[in-house]
């Protein structure tokens, strides 16, 4: 029997594209893009993807009981994969809108990047946009991606303060932080892997086959 792969829908994802990333490596894997609560807690894989404020996100994903069923994914061993604003919605609080609680799922916190500048005196602009290298730590998510490869990212906040066995990919951008997390079943990247070209579609593919606690 196929695996369903559920892809939440809560009003500011950029659906389309993730849906059709994953179709992409699916196989004969069904994807189902979705609002439902009991269909995300029904389906073998879910994705969490996000865009948008992090207050709007939170608000909605409590008023539809998303915020529940993504917690039940997460607690119940399945494969659980956040993208962008997923990844910081997962984390503890974020200091986006004047500060929100989130998920909790991780311990981390989300701040806004600083102003700063480069090594040649240039000001980063914010948010960071474009490609960047990715550091990766040992995880089978990485699987066939060079270690420093190239990904797509589009933010104005970053993830800090997670413990260091819960950092799965790390990133420079005139500061180190969190580009991936990862801890038991769930793992939830800062980048757009739907937007990553061909070592996006592989991370994609390997979220597709990742059998958490296997051997």
């Amino acid at each position: 029997m196929s695996e369903t792969i559920a892809v939440i829908d809560y009003g500011m994802g950029n659906l389309h594209s993730v849906s059709k990333a994953l179709e992409k490596v699916a196989g004969d894997q069904k994807i189902v893009v979705t609002g439902d609560p009991a269909a995300v807690v029904a389906a073998d894989r879910v994705v969490f993807p996000g865009v948008g404020a992090i207050r709007d996100c939170i608000a909605v994903l409590r008023e539809r009981e998303l915020d529940q069923a993504i917690l039940e994914v997460a607690a119940s061993g399945r494969p659980l994969l956040g993208i962008c604003v997923g990844m910081q919605a997962m984390m503890s609080h974020s200091e986006e809108n004047e500060g929100v609680d989130c998920l909790g799922i991780f311990p981390g916190v989300v701040r806004r990047f600083p102003e700063q500048v480069d090594e040649f005196g240039n000001r980063l602009k914010v948010p960071h946009m474009g490609w960047n290298q990715v550091r990766q730590s040992s995880h089978p998510m990485w699987q066939n991606i060079p270690d420093h490869g190239r990904f797509y990212f589009v933010h104005s906040y970053h993830v800090t303060d997670l413990p260091e066995e819960q950092v799965a990919g790390g990133c420079e951008y005139g500061l180190h932080f969190a580009a991936a997390a990862a801890r038991g079943n769930i793992f939830a990247v800062q980048f757009h892997p739907e937007k990553s070209a061909a070592h996006g579609l592989i991370l994609l593919d390997n979220f597709l086959r990742w059998q958490p606690g296997a051997a």
